[in-house]
C-alpha cells in the first residue's frame, strides 16, 4: 500500500522515502492534498509503455474495418452501449 506524506517530510527525509518508493509508491501531498507520486524507475517505465496509441479509422484496411464491424462487446460492458446514444456520438 502506498505511502503518503506530506511534502515537507519529504524534503527533511528525501533518501528515506527514495528507499521507500522502490518498494511502493510514495504519494506526496502539500496542503493535504496529493499532489505529486515518488516511484521506481522500473514502474515508469512499465507504465510509460502502456500510454494509448491512437490510429486513425481512414489509415485501416478493408480486412480491419470487416473485423471491427464483426467485433462484439465482451460480457459485462453493455452498460457502454448507452455512450453511443448521446447527442455528440451522432457527429
Amino acid at each position: 500500500m502506498p505511502a503518503t506524506v506530506t511534502s515537507a517530510d519529504v524534503s527533511k527525509n528525501f533518501g528515506a522515502y527514495q528507499d521507500a518508493a522502490v518498494r511502493d509508491p510514495v504519494i506526496i501531498t502539500k496542503n493535504g492534498r496529493p499532489r505529486t507520486v515518488l516511484m521506481a524507475y522500473e514502474d515508469y517505465v512499465r507504465l510509460s509503455k502502456r500510454d494509448r496509441r491512437v490510429e486513425r479509422t481512414v489509415d485501416l484496411g478493408e480486412a480491419d474495418i470487416a473485423a471491427v464491424e464483426q467485433s462484439q462487446m465482451a460480457p459485462g460492458f453493455e452498460a457502454l452501449n448507452a455512450e453511443l446514444d448521446t447527442p455528440d456520438s451522432r457527429k
